[in-house]
Parts: C-alpha cells; sequence; structure tokens
C-alpha cells in the first residue's frame, strides 16, 4: 500500500455513469427547462469538466434556483430507477487497500445516498468517509473541506493521501491541498480534457488496471 488513504472521485472514476445515467437524465431535464435544447454527450462531458455542471446551467443556460431544483427532481427520479455499473478492477483495488489497513474515501458531485447504492449494488466495500452533493456549496469541491475533514481525522499528511478523478475541479481541489493527483482517463478519450489531465496530473492513467501497481508494490 503506496498511500494510507486512498480518495476516489466517484462518477466515471468508480462506476460508469456520465453517459449511462447522468446526461439522459439532463436530457430529460431540458425537455422541461429547455425545449428544443439539446447537447451531445461528448459536450456535456466538456461542459461538466470546465466550468463545472452547475456554472454550465447557471451561466450559460441562465438556469434559475427554481429550475435547479428541478433539474434535481428529474435527475433523482431518473436514478431513482437506474444504477451505474464499476469499472473492472475497482473492487480488487478497493478491497486490496482495506485489507491492507488502508482508508478509502469518497468526495463526489452525486449525494451519499446514491454513491452508497452504486458501492452496494456493485458488491463494493463501503468508504469510510463520503462527501457528497448533500454538502454545503461552499464544502464542495474544488474545495478542500472534505481533505481537512479526512486529514484530521485519520491523522494525515497530504503526502500520505492520493486522489483519483476524473474531472478539473478534483484536480483544482487536490492542487490547493499538495495532495498528489491521479487523473482517471477511462470513461471519455475527448482530446482537450486528456490532453489537459495528462499535462496536469501527477500520474494519468486510461485504463483501470494501470492504476492496481501504481498503489501496491506487488
Amino acid at each position: 500500500m503506496n498511500y494510507k488513504c486512498l480518495i476516489l472521485d466517484h462518477d466515471d472514476t468508480v462506476v460508469n455513469s456520465t453517459a449511462t445515467i447522468h446526461y439522459p437524465a439532463f436530457l430529460e431535464a431540458l425537455k422541461l427547462l429547455r425545449p428544443g435544447m439539446t447537447i451531445s454527450l461528448d459536450d456535456y462531458f466538456r461542459e461538466n469538466f470546465d466550468p463545472g455542471f452547475v456554472p454550465y446551467c447557471v451561466e450559460k443556460l441562465g438556469m434559475t434556483d427554481e429550475e435547479l431544483e428541478i433539474e434535481v427532481k428529474c435527475w433523482r427520479d431518473y436514478v431513482s430507477g437506474h444504477t451505474a455499473k464499476a469499472y473492472d478492477g475497482i473492487r480488487e483495488i478497493i478491497e486490496r487497500q482495506k485489507a491492507e489497513g488502508g482508508i478509502v474515501c469518497v468526495i463526489s458531485h452525486s449525494y451519499d445516498f446514491n454513491i452508497k447504492r452504486d458501492y452496494e449494488v456493485n458488491n463494493l466495500p463501503m468508504p469510510d468517509m463520503i462527501f457528497g452533493w448533500e454538502c454545503p456549496p461552499e464544502q464542495r469541491k474544488p474545495s478542500t473541506y472534505a481533505l481537512e475533514q479526512i486529514s484530521g481525522r485519520y491523522s494525515l499528511k497530504p503526502e500520505e493521501m492520493v486522489i483519483v478523478d476524473d474531472l478539473k475541479p478534483g484536480y483544482d481541489m487536490a492542487r490547493a491541498y499538495h495532495v498528489p493527483f491521479v487523473g482517471a482517463g477511462w470513461s471519455n478519450n475527448i482530446p482537450e480534457i486528456r490532453n489537459f489531465m495528462k499535462k496536469n496530473s501527477d500520474f494519468y492513467f486510461t485504463k483501470v488496471e494501470e492504476l492496481y501497481p501504481f498503489l501496491f508494490d506487488s
């Protein structure tokens, strides 16, 4: 075990969820909130990457607080009947981390209830701590709040933790707290996202199986 604490993003890092869950849910919301408007899956990935989902909704689509609540309801309705599949190899990584006495935490823009359900359905060991969308806005990624809480509870230095995330908010959070950052490049092959993550991540992998030997010596 090379890091005492493995900090995972959820969507498109542990589970394949944007293409199968969040994108179709967002299209349903657009039908209600912006009839006639649509967005491609690749562009949806791009907007989530930068500036992020909420800034995209507010700044580019002009959604009000009331409309954002409707969007969240559409998402909740959709995810209640759909579960994302974990990437092959993720379970073995989490199991090994825990078996060696390590800590596994999740910092995500999904709600904690959805994260727990995905872990249960995919037979993944439950994380030790979860920080999701239920946190107040000022405590969500890229805020370092969750890292401060994890570090304080387990008496960890930044170099004893590692963050695995597929998007820029995770990178920004890692940089702000000086935690090693692994770019998860197995969910899409969009050039501008891949190029940014390759250039700026401390480590970058396009396959889950590349992550295992990085985290464990043998």
